[in-house]
């Protein structure tokens, strides 16, 4: 016979659980670079720009351009990588709570 109350609370501790892992994004921290390594950008879990590095060699007006490009790589770079940590992160504390259907990928659920 199905068990509809132990499935509701199945649900309820997936979703207590997934609240507590998006609770822990803020403190994921990733960081992107370009123009090997002139800009360096972090961002954190919750896909928020934190800081910027330039190198001071890039400071000058006639740059200006070149500069945006690179800090657009950076950050792209930077948000990749955040994606992919906070991808692992939402997998790991969902592990064995959602139903592993063949040719289903859920990951994008969480990103």
């Amino acid at each position: 016979m199905f068990d509809l109350m132990g499935m509701m609370g199945k649900v309820k501790e997936a979703q207590a659980k997934i609240k507590e892992a998006q609770a822990k994004l803020v403190h994921l921290t990733a960081e992107g670079e370009s123009g090997a390594g002139m800009v360096k950008v972090l961002v954190n879990g919750e896909r928020k720009l934190i800081t910027i590095d330039l190198d001071e060699s890039l400071l000058s007006p006639q740059d200006k351009e070149m500069l945006s490009d690179l800090i657009v790589a950076a950050t792209n770079k930077a948000m990749e990588a955040i994606d992919l940590k906070i991808k692992n992160e939402m997998k790991a504390a969902t592990e064995g709570m959602i139903p592993s259907i063949p040719g289903m990928d859920l990951g994008n659920l969480f990103g």
